[in-house]
């Protein structure tokens, strides 16, 4: 291999991932940064897939300079995704809110940061809320083992408001500055390569990919290979989706035109011609690890009540992994969660035909529609659809009907125990009774068992109770009273009878 000229070693802009707890503002930060508003085009106000930008940021000096943005998603079922965009990213900016501080989430994206060893800054956001409390939120960094600058420690920090844009300039610098620090380099010269950060199928197009560049250059007329899938690099566009014929190292582009889907997360490598693209393919293909999307066994022959069986459908790619961790929360004793599919596009009538097995599978749907024939052969064959556009909903949906199916365990627990002192006399299955509560109190209308020797010989009910000759409707632990019970069986002095609530577990 050639050794580049020197000159075709250049710096290149920063590849930054903006990460932290679902409503700590990451997504307003990217849209006052790149002046777009990603929020109200995205279900229930949450980023649900990774998104690439670019932006030019004048630094103090006057000097343009462009930063890649991946706006990672925050919701904690996204965890995969999100490791995703910090494998490719240069910096991470951790932000925080200046009105609850640390939160579970934010913990876990900083442990995605620091095991891609990249340096990052925390933003904390919110400073123009009321509620805002800034030293506080310091307090709770510092409680978290987040030491920054000037609290012991060297991590950067800035104080900002996403929705006024208070320094946000200063953030832009900072990464800027942190980016300078690890002199990032690219050659103009190397065939692109890089990161896959989505992939899915367009009905209309193909099946496509966004990538971000990592290094080197793509143009019209090569190969771009991710594993074993290959497209040409014909239909390319940038991150505003516009016809591009060239890209260079930290660029966000969308490929279409792949043979399969790709893998979010897998790395690409590009090629000048088809023949080194696809002979690279077949020296690959044992050798190389791919991120794999779970295979899953198929449908049992023999019908298992304690088994919800699914099929997961989803827009993209990345997503299959989020509704996987979903699912993988909830399952619990007494009922499992099996996925026997998952896969992208519209729900098909292959895919309800796939369902419609011995064990019948729930078809689970994220960000896709059903198509018409599908839904009449569903209501035929008597397979529930389900879909959804906000990922936690998917996991409302699950707890609630594992909570359906789930085989229920009656529990009887005792509230009240009566010692039988006297038997008066018995009409029927009622039996006129004398008796003392030795434990808890007890009720008009409960449930009982009667006792004798330790062993249950008989159940029945209290009808009525009697406390000095006057009706009462609870007679407290330690008095006498009258009774009439209600039993096939006639208790005796000396029985006990154990008053008892059936509780389903």
């Amino acid at each position: 291999m050639e050794k580049p000229a020197k000159n075709s070693i250049i710096k290149r802009p920063p590849i930054v991932v903006i990460m932290g707890h679902i409503d700590h503002g990451k997504s307003t930060l990217l849209d006052y940064i790149r002046k777009t508003n990603i929020v109200d085009t995205e279900a229930g106000g949450i980023t649900q897939r990774i998104s690439a930008y670019e932006v030019v940021h004048k630094i103090p000096d006057g000097i343009s300079e462009k930063i890649t943005f991946l706006d990672t998603p925050g919701h904690e079922a996204f965890g995969f995704m999100r490791t995703c965009g910090t494998n490719i990213a240069d910096v991470g900016v951790l932000v925080v809110s200046a009105e609850e501080g640390v939160k579970k989430q934010t913990i876990e994206a900083l442990k995605c940061i620091i095991d891609s060893k990249i340096p990052y800054i925390v933003a904390i956001n919110k400073i123009d809320r009321p509620g805002a409390n800034v030293e506080k939120t310091i307090n709770s960094l510092i409680e978290n083992g987040i030491y920054i600058e000037g609290y012991g420690g060297s991590i950067p920090y800035v104080k900002i408001s996403a929705k006024t844009g208070q320094g946000v300039p200063e953030l832009l610098d900072m990464i800027l500055l942190v980016s300078e620090m690890q002199e990032l380099k690219g050659d103009t010269k190397k065939p692109a390569e890089g990161l896959v950060i989505e992939a899915h199928l367009d009905k209309q197009k193909g099946i496509a990919a966004v990538l971000v560049i990592r290094d080197g250059y793509m143009e019209n007329g090569m190969y771009v290979v991710v594993g074993d899938k290959i497209a040409p690099t014909r239909m390319m566009e940038n991150f505003m989706g516009k016809k591009i014929t060239e890209a260079t190292f930290s660029s966000p582009i969308r490929i279409i035109g792949f043979d399969k889907l790709p893998r979010v997360g897998e790395n690409f490598i590009t090629f000048t011609n088809k023949k080194d693209a696809e002979e690279y393919i077949l020296e690959q293909k044992e050798k190389e690890k791919l991120i794999p999307i779970k295979n899953y066994s198929a449908d049992s022959d023999e019908i298992d009540p304690n088994v919800l069986t699914i099929m997961i459908k989803t827009e993209a790619a990345g997503s299959i992994h989020a509704v996987e961790h979903e699912i993988e929360k909830i399952n619990k004793d007494g009922l499992k969660i099996k996925i026997v599919s998952a896969g992208t596009g519209n729900i098909s009538e292959n895919d309800v035909k796939l369902a419609s097995g011995k064990n019948k599978a729930v078809i689970l749907g994220f960000d896709v529609k059903t198509d018409a024939s599908a839904k009449e052969l569903a209501e035929r064959s008597g397979i529930e659809i389900q879909t959804f556009d906000i990922i936690y909903k998917i996991a409302e949906w699950l707890v609630e009907e594992v909570e359906k199916r789930t085989p229920k365990i009656i529990v009887e627990e005792v509230t009240a125990e009566i010692k039988v002192l006297k038997h008066f006399s018995t009409m029927k299955d009622k039996h006129i009774l004398g008796a003392r509560a030795e434990k808890g109190t007890v009720f008009v209308g409960e449930e009982a068992k009667i006792m004798r020797g330790g062993i249950e010989i008989g159940r029945g009910k209290i009808r009525d109770l009697q406390k000095e000759k006057q009706k009462v409707g609870e007679i407290r632990e330690g008095v006498e009273f009258g009774c009439q019970f209600q039993s096939e069986v006639i208790p005796a002095p000396g029985d006990k009878i154990l008053i008892f609530k059936s509780i389903e577990k």
